[in-house]
């Protein structure tokens, strides 16, 4: 009876993490600011594999080619950013692969795939996305950074 008992208790632990972990999955989660010295370091990094700021917000997201969601991602991202082009600060969607920019994905505490990031207009952590991300919540996220309205844009009006 005790070792019923112990494989039912362990049995619900698991069910209860497994659930808490996917009711995270996909969502759009803000990120704390970086120490100064960190976003240094880290903006160097960005630089170094191509990412460059546009005055727009960025979608960085890390996938790799044994990735299986990271294409779910790819089509949830383009189809966002395609839809937002039009805006005064349109979005610009970036990909790295995780096996190319290791130092970066560590840098930027990638610890599953896929992994999304949004970045304001000076390449700044401003959301975390692990997993796919709805195109409603990437397109909620993006849109404070695509307007006229940011506090961080150049743009009057």
């Amino acid at each position: 009876m005790t070792g019923i008992t112990i494989l039912l208790v362990a049995l619900v632990a698991v069910v209860a993490v497994g659930l808490f972990l996917k009711s995270r999955n996909g969502t759009v989660r803000a990120s704390a600011a970086a120490p100064p010295n960190s976003a240094q370091g880290r903006t160097e990094l960005l630089v170094a594999a191509g990412v460059q700021s546009t005055g727009g917000p960025v979608v960085l997201h890390f996938s790799a080619d044994w990735c299986g969601p990271c294409a779910a991602v790819r089509r949830v991202v383009d189809q966002v950013v395609t839809s937002m082009a039009d805006m005064p600060r349109p979005p610009t969607d970036i990909e790295l692969d995780i096996d190319k920019h290791p130092a970066l994905a560590r840098e930027m505490s990638v610890l599953s795939l896929p992994t999304t990031f949004i970045l304001d207009g000076n390449l700044v952590e401003k959301f975390r996305v692990p997993g796919v991300p709805s195109t409603t919540d990437l397109r909620n996220a993006l849109t404070p950074f695509s307007t006229p309205d940011d506090p961080n844009s150049s743009i009057t009006g």
